[in-house]
């Protein structure tokens, strides 16, 4: 069950040949996200378990789940991008049904990331279904 914006970037790579162009097309989703705006880059948005600094703020909206994020990392801005793809715009009830690490598998990204960075993404995850379940 994955939103249109992520199966806009599942065709994205699948037209993408080799794992450079699709580094460098995450980076590049990245770069497209706004910047989170400082008085949101606090301890009670900050996602432990990352290597580099993140900070995601979730909203919910009319049973609507959408979060905003940011890093001091570029790789891992794109990885925030590609979760905003995955997630945001769903009924929050239905954000705990969303396979994920299936979903990211499809990119490939598993097989390309570094263990850090997985351990990453599965902290961004693991915060925003607990965000979702609270709400």
């Amino acid at each position: 069950m994955a939103t249109d914006a992520f199966e806009e970037i599942v065709a994205d790579f699948e037209f993408l040949d080799d794992w450079e162009d699709r580094y460098r097309h995450v980076i590049d989703l990245g770069k497209a996200m706004p910047a989170l705006e400082d008085a949101f880059k606090v301890p009670a948005t900050k996602v432990d378990g990352c290597a580099s600094q993140v900070w995601l703020v979730p909203k919910v909206d009319d049973d609507v789940f959408s979060f905003r994020g940011d890093s001091d990392a570029m790789i891992v801005r794109g990885l925030i991008a590609v979760l905003i793809a995955l997630y945001g715009g769903v009924p929050v009830k239905a954000v705990a049904a969303i396979d994920a690490q299936a979903e990211l598998a499809r990119l490939g990204l598993h097989d390309h990331l570094s263990a850090q960075r997985s351990n990453g993404v599965r902290a961004m995850i693991e915060r925003i279904r607990q965000v979702a379940a609270a709400a």
